[in-house]
């Protein structure tokens, strides 16, 4: 039995994500607040552009699926919200042995074997660096004037998030072999305010 509230798009075009995704939003009005799904592409470029300056190479993305607001992960989450024209959250998800991996090539290849405050900055400063960078991608398309938190770093075992969203967009990454995953809960601004 499929999951009403977890559709995957597989081998897709960001297009046709965004034709997908217009889809959703139809099916997904009724439920409360709703995401623009042209909203994810400026993450998805600045995820990869950012990564590969690190030396990784090879950022894949791997699917894209919508889910509700609720998020349980295990592991470290970065957490990043936006304010301005574009409100919400934009959350950085990965294992500890991958974050362990992330900061290493970050800190140009030196071991991290425990995940201690060094690795952890590096860590949070990848997810602030992302987003930053999305605010540029979001500018060259109209969207101006945002802001971003600082990171907040989230680390642990059967971690819950609740994004103020009543859908998140999840993207799951393929970082030199390691699994990342981008969790996105943004509301544009109504215009007519």
């Amino acid at each position: 039995m499929m999951d009403t509230n977890l559709l995957i798009l597989e081998d897709t075009t960001p297009l046709e994500v965004v034709s997908q995704c217009y889809k959703w939003t139809i099916a997904y009005k009724k439920r409360g607040k709703v995401m623009d799904m042209n909203l994810i592409n400026p993450l998805i470029i600045s995820f990869t552009d950012i990564l590969t300056q690190f030396g990784f190479q090879s950022v894949e993305r791997l699917d894209i699926s919508m889910i509700g607001s609720t998020l349980d992960y295990e592991g470290v989450l970065v957490h990043i919200s936006l304010v301005g024209k574009l409100k919400g959250a934009v959350l950085i998800g990965m294992s500890l042995d991958s974050a362990k991996h992330i900061a290493s090539k970050m800190m140009m290849g030196m071991i991290v074997a425990e995940f201690d405050s060094m690795a952890q900055s590096a860590i949070s400063e990848m997810g602030n660096m992302v987003c930053a960078n999305a605010c540029t991608q979001f500018s060259q398309v109209g969207i101006t004037g945002l802001d971003i938190s600082p990171p907040l770093l989230l680390m642990g075992h059967e971690v819950q998030a609740i994004l103020p969203v009543s859908q998140t967009v999840a993207i799951n990454f393929s970082v030199d072999s390691l699994n990342v995953n981008v969790y996105v809960g943004l509301l544009q601004e109504d215009s007519q305010k």
